[in-house]
């Protein structure tokens, strides 16, 4: 039998691009001195609790994205203290601190929700006398960052556990 040659048989290969950093967090190594220890030798986690600026170095870190990293930790110290936000309350932190709407708006706004440590919620209002719509934003705090990389970590130190009880 002859082989019948194949014709415009083409191959997909997977371009390696690696993680586009809108969906990426920036973990340093465990052991690094960006971090304060959070465990012993024995690998029991320590009672001492990160500060918003530690934690808002895993979203944006301060090392690779300084103004971002400022941007964000600006204004997740002022919802720390307020827990909401009005779109008004937002345009006028960012007009009197001087930061760039864009910066803000297409940058850091759409990771710290993204990743879940804020929460956009928009409400739908018709004005009487003009029949138009409009949407006010609030902006809150949100937990869905804890709870997201508590699941993770939960995950893994089950998986270690069984793992280890499985060797004994």
């Amino acid at each position: 039998m002859e082989e019948q040659p194949q014709e415009n048989v083409h191959i997909k290969k997977i371009t390696s691009r690696g993680v586009p950093s809108s969906e990426s967090i920036y973990l340093p190594r465990h052991d690094s001195e960006e971090l304060r220890n959070f465990q012993d030798n024995d690998e029991n986690p320590t009672r001492n609790l990160w500060h918003i600026d530690e934690v808002t170095n895993f979203v944006f870190s301060k090392k690779y994205q300084p103004k971002y990293y400022e941007t964000a930790l600006g204004f997740l110290k002022l919802l720390t203290e307020k827990t909401k936000l009005s779109g008004e309350e937002t345009a006028k932190y960012i007009n009197e601190n001087g930061i760039s709407k864009a910066t803000f708006y297409n940058r850091v706004m759409p990771r710290l929700k993204r990743v879940g440590l804020v929460k956009v919620e928009r409400e739908t209002i018709v004005a009487m006398e003009s029949k138009r719509k409009y949407r006010p934003m609030t902006i809150s705090l949100s937990k869905t960052f804890g709870n997201y990389f508590m699941k993770i970590g939960d995950s893994w130190l089950a998986i270690v556990d069984d793992a280890r009880t499985k060797k004994k």
